[in-house]
């Protein structure tokens, strides 16, 4: 059954419709990327109207739904109401605006406005559990970003800045194929590096310093997420003692992994490791998330999460360790959740790399 079935399928009456709004929830339901656009499921026939510049592209590519030019869309929408007599259109409240939700309540006054969150919650826990040719789109672009550090482990060196160092990477995973960058890429060194998401900076990197680099490449809509902690010269041996602290954590996290456990728990496995090793105040965030046509979406995995963990959802395991005022280390991984465990996408070695 195909995204778009299963969602005409989840409405509750031939009278209902879903009116799909927000860019991800289009992207995940056509796989079409466009900047505009609207969906509108039915029990019996999915429409989607779309722009001039995507139309042709509808046609040629997106299956399961009745391709509409977009010419005055309320209008439009308006028609397919009335053919099918809807009476009720759930929308995204995750997603819609202030300014979406008067225009859809003043246009269509006749039909009741389901503004609950059952429609978001419904495409959220789809698009939690990857399909197999999702997981292959997150792992092309994994392999991408891959390829771009190993080849700027060979290009940097003390002295270049924090900037430059983030655009060579950048430059890199474009140079191998990437669609773009799933985020904007955070190069910190030294003590910039005890800011878990700090932003690039004219510092020079020196010798001694930990560089943290959090990096990701973007395939077809779909994301990648990895975090490396290199080092310039020789560490300290407290720098040793935080980077082997918080490779155990992501190590024994990752056993944790495994089909209907509690991301919860797999949290508090990461911060036991930190506290046998004195660390577990310096660690402030959750330890990961999911990764798909979102950088960050559901599961979250953190100390306040209610989710458990289902095979097919691909996470990020990402502990680490802020001294502030001194540096920071985090080691992040994808892994897709299996029966009985899980399977690392990631391939680069963990151990810790000297420049």
């Amino acid at each position: 059954m195909t995204n778009i079935e299963t969602l005409e399928h989840w409405l509750d009456s031939p009278n209902q419709c879903a009116l799909i709004t927000s860019p991800v929830s289009r992207h995940y339901l056509t796989g079409l990327e466009s900047e505009d656009g609207t969906v509108v499921v039915t029990k019996d026939v999915t429409y989607f109207i779309i722009d001039s510049r995507y139309y042709e592209m509808a046609e040629k590519t997106v299956k399961g739904c009745e391709i509409i030019l977009q010419k005055e869309v309320y209008g439009q929408i308006a028609e397919i109401l009335n053919k099918h007599k809807i009476d009720t259109i759930s929308v995204e409240s995750d997603y819609m605006t202030i300014s979406q939700l008067a225009a859809v309540n003043s246009k269509f006054m006749d039909c009741r406005i389901d503004t609950s969150k059952r429609l978001s919650e419904y495409l959220t826990n789809l698009r939690m559990v990857k399909s197999d040719w999702e997981i292959e789109k997150i792992v092309a672009a994994q392999r991408i970003a891959e390829r771009a550090f190993s080849k700027l482990l060979s290009t940097m060196k003390v002295g270049m800045t924090e900037k430059q160092v983030a655009a060579l990477l950048n430059f890199f995973m474009m140079e191998y194929g990437a669609d773009g960058i799933s985020f904007e890429t955070i190069a910190a060194s030294g003590f910039n590096s005890s800011c878990p998401h700090a932003v690039p900076t004219d510092k020079p990197i020196k010798s001694g310093d930990f560089l943290t680099l959090d990096f990701g490449a973007m395939v077809d809509g779909y994301h990648s997420d990895m975090t490396r902690t290199v080092v310039f010269g020789q560490p300290t041996e407290e720098m040793k003692s935080v980077y082997n602290a918080v490779w155990g954590a992501n190590t024994d996290a990752m056993k944790a992994v495994r089909d209907g456990i509690s991301a919860k728990l797999v949290d508090n496995v990461a911060r036991a490791t930190l506290q046998a090793w004195d660390y577990e105040e310096y660690f402030g965030h959750g330890l990961g998330h999911g990764v798909g046509l979102e950088i960050h979406e559901a599961p979250s995995l953190s100390p306040r999460s209610n989710f458990s963990l289902r095979t097919g959802m691909v996470v990020t395991i990402e502990p680490g360790v802020y001294l502030p005022g001194k540096f920071g280390v985090r080691i992040e991984d994808m892994v897709v959740v299996t029966k009985d465990g899980c399977k690392v996408l990631t391939e680069t070695p963990k151990t810790l790399i000297y420049i």
